[in-house]
């Protein structure tokens, strides 16, 4: 039986430092038939020319990583299409158990990827420390599909690019009200956290916090729930011998919440507000 193509695509955006990782990961997998797509938005560094050794299908496009999503999915020639960000590394058999655990059953329009934090910097740490309760003890709330069938992805039209950060659920939750369902392997990307300090992922959130009003009236949610809300989230206190047994990690950790929540509300507020 032939094999499925699979389109790998990557947004980036002055990436030169960790593109090359993902891109020798690409081709270590186990599956054979893979295209790798790099969508990049104007950067100045040696990003594109890192991309073209590895790939000639590298473009220029954006200006949000929505779009450079959906314009790369549109140049994708796959029967399946991954979303992957240039600070990431796969493990050989992710794209093939992906493409295993997506023919087994028709209503799997999504697949979603574990993430295993590697970290150097003290926060880098705290962030990991907060990836690994995901990982142990997996939640709706915490992981999205990033692995797609291109049939499914064409019919629901791509990622919202009127919305950017809440894009990532967005597009598995229309996915779900279709009808399709998503499921989770068993296989990680492994992820390299880039956190100086907590106020750098507050900029962050404010920044993708300033559309979320349009994600939550679209679905009807509430502002306050575990997918907005990392305190209200119950991974954390199932595993509470996890928290005592690491102190500092832990009050670090809740310390980088506050901070994170703390930009998004900023972010939320002043994107409602002038109706972003």
């Amino acid at each position: 039986m032939q094999k499925a193509l699979v389109s790998i695509i990557i947004t980036t955006k002055n990436e030169a430092g960790v593109l090359e990782r993902l891109l020798q990961s690409i081709k270590t997998q186990t599956y054979p038939k893979i295209e790798t797509i790099v969508v990049d938005n104007n950067s100045s560094d040696s990003t594109q020319k890192i991309g073209k050794k590895y790939t000639k299908r590298v473009f220029t496009f954006g200006p949000e990583r929505s779009a450079q999503r959906n314009y790369g999915a549109k140049m994708s020639k796959g029967e399946y299409i991954v979303f992957l960000d240039a600070d990431m590394e796969l493990t050989p058999n992710v794209i093939a158990e992906c493409v295993s655990l997506i023919s087994k059953n028709k209503k799997y329009g999504g697949i979603s990827i574990p993430e295993e934090s590697i970290a150097q910097t003290f926060w880098e740490k705290v962030k990991g420390f907060e990836r690994s309760f995901y990982v142990e003890d997996p939640s709706e709330a915490t992981d999205a599909a990033r692995f797609f069938s291109k049939k499914v992805f064409d019919e629901l039209g791509g990622y919202d690019q009127s919305i950017t950060g809440p894009e990532d659920w967005d597009l598995p939750e229309r996915m779900m009200k279709k009808g399709y369902k998503t499921a989770k392997i068993k296989d990680y990307i492994y992820h390299y956290e880039r956190v100086p300090n907590p106020f750098k992922l507050a900029q962050k959130k404010y920044y993708y916090a300033l559309t979320a009003h349009r994600y939550l009236k679209k679905h009807n949610l509430p502002l306050f729930s575990q997918k907005t809300i990392y305190f209200l989230r119950p991974v954390f206190y199932k595993q509470w011998r996890k928290l005592l047994a690491h102190p500092i990690l832990t009050v670090s950790m809740f310390f980088m919440f506050f901070v994170e929540q703390f930009g998004g509300g900023m972010g939320f507020l002043i994107g409602k507000m002038k109706n972003l």
